[in-house]
């Protein structure tokens, strides 16, 4: 299977005017998204919380997060988001896709928008 990019914009909800925009990977295996620590602080986004994440190798890691705005496809969403290192590449979660509709094709591997967002 290919690897599938969106363009997204990471906003600081405090202060609109403070973004970052860069080039996500799409993980439908991730939950949460992931930017680089460098990007957040310079938006003025701090760390709220730690939590613990799985990684695919089944180990266990202990990551900050804070919650912002992602604008991608013509959306905007509040997730939370991790901060990785410096020289991650972004990650778009499977939190932000459903909630603006927004699943992977998995034959086309390519982004397509449901009629309507799933409630249930």
């Amino acid at each position: 299977m290919g690897a599938t990019h969106v363009t997204g914009t990471v906003r600081n909800p405090a202060k609109p005017e403070q973004y970052w925009e860069g080039l996500f990977l799409v993980d439908t295996g991730a939950v949460d998204c992931l930017v680089p620590r460098k990007h957040l602080e310079s938006i003025g986004l701090m760390p709220k919380a730690q939590r613990t994440y799985a990684l695919a190798d089944g180990s266990e890691i202990k990551m900050e997060v804070t919650t912002g705005d992602i604008e991608f496809m013509g959306d905007i969403v509040g997730v939370t988001i991790i901060f990785g290192a410096d020289d991650a590449e972004p990650i778009l979660g499977v939190t932000a896709l459903e909630s603006v509709g927004i699943e992977v094709d998995p034959r086309s591997q390519r982004l397509k928008r449901l009629p309507a967002t799933r409630l249930k």
